[in-house]
């Protein structure tokens, strides 16, 4: 890794960016109270920013290709602040719904980007280590973003949230910009979107598997995880606050795994990670559902984050190698196909639940991923 690469600057910026997404889930309350509506009414600022969340990396990685990754990051924070403002002045649910598609738009560029910017700068060999320190800034968000928005907005309001978080944002522009002449950010001649990358990615080989990959990842965990939520609930009548501690037990252990990343690596290689990943989540996944005690989520919820991690990060290290002149192409492609994954995951779980159970439908799940990581290490070139 090149010493002067802005690791943390950028691990901030992605902290920020995935923050958005959950920092308001405890105070759509508030938010509807506010607007003098109801809770399920305001949900959908919910989904009005992951939509373009999603949908936008298709257009920002070939953006960061042409243009330089970093000053795509920045000009996509700079207009992501613009939104949060919005949203703290929004004086009705449609103006801060269409605010927050603005954000989700905007703040999409900094998690894959980044990732594509650290893979042009870091060997492949030490690759998965460099991107599990970047990526500790998504994990706290999944920690933080929940809690730290409950309690801040208990003291200053849902707009003052949006306006702590865009001041933040623009803490970490100022220094990245400071940083931006003296840094390396290649650009790259030629047409912004190129037909021929996505014809590549689309073709029988390894950058196919990977996305097809993805798509599944997303599918099995992270399409399922909306549902564990009200099992808890159905199942234990649990407090909505306790579920929420709960949930946010996965993002221990993810960080867990940023933490010891680089010596499980050397010692499984990517392939025996891939599949410690998924007989880890299976067999978790299994107790969880058979166990009497909803103590027993605690455990669970730590030790998915940690085989979840195990698996993923190979897949994105992977991903950085589709297309090495092309890697914002590649890894939003990469990121589009988890996106699209999680949708129709939740969709066919969904299905699952309605038509059997909640227990039936996980167990299938379960099942599922350890087949996915099965089939991983037959079909991926992976070291090790």
């Amino acid at each position: 890794m090149k010493p002067d690469l802005p690791i943390g600057l950028l691990a901030a910026g992605a902290f920020l960016g995935a923050s958005a997404a959950r920092i308001i889930d405890p105070l759509l309350h508030v938010v509807a109270t506010d607007f003098a509506t109801t809770v399920p009414a305001v949900s959908v600022i919910v989904a009005a920013f992951s939509l373009p969340y999603g949908l936008c990396q298709v257009v920002l990685g070939p953006l960061g290709d042409r243009f330089g990754k970093l000053r795509i990051i920045l000009f996509a924070l700079c207009a992501y602040i613009v939104a949060l403002i919005g949203c703290a002045m929004a004086t009705s649910l449609p103006m801060l719904t269409l605010m927050r598609v603005f954000a989700g738009a905007t703040c999409a560029a900094a998690v894959p980007i980044g990732m594509a910017y650290i893979a042009d700068a870091v060997p492949y060999a030490q690759r998965q280590i460099t991107l599990t320190k970047f990526l500790n800034g998504t994990v706290l968000a999944q920690i933080l973003a929940g809690p730290v928005g409950g309690i801040f907005g208990q003291y200053f309001g849902w707009r003052g949230v949006f306006i702590a978080l865009a001041a933040a944002t623009l803490a970490v522009v100022i220094a990245l910009a400071m940083r931006l002449q003296t840094l390396p950010d290649p650009k790259r001649e030629g047409a912004t979107f190129s037909l021929t990358n996505y014809i590549t990615l689309a073709q029988p080989g390894l950058p196919r598997i990977i996305l097809l990959a993805g798509f599944i990842d997303g599918a099995l965990l992270m399409g399922a995880f909306p549902f564990l939520a009200p099992y808890l609930r159905e199942e234990f009548a649990l407090p909505y606050a306790a579920i929420g501690l709960i949930l946010a037990c996965f993002g221990v252990g993810a960080l867990i795994y940023t933490r010891t990343a680089r010596l499980l690596l050397p010692r499984l290689g990517e392939a025996g990670l891939v599949i410690a990943g998924g007989i880890l989540m299976t067999i978790v996944l299994t107790i969880g559902m058979i166990s009497p005690a909803w103590q027993a989520f605690i455990v669970v919820q730590i030790l998915l984050g940690l085989g979840y991690y195990m698996l993923h990060a190979v897949l994105q290290a992977q991903a950085t190698e589709m297309l090495p002149n092309a890697r914002g192409t590649a890894v939003a492609s990469f990121a589009l196909a988890l996106f699209m994954g999680q949708s129709v995951g939740a969709l066919g779980l969904g299905f699952l639940i309605a038509h059997f159970s909640y227990r039936t439908a996980f167990m299938i799940d379960a099942a599922l991923i350890l087949a996915l990581a099965i089939w991983l290490r037959g079909r991926l070139r992976l070291a090790g």
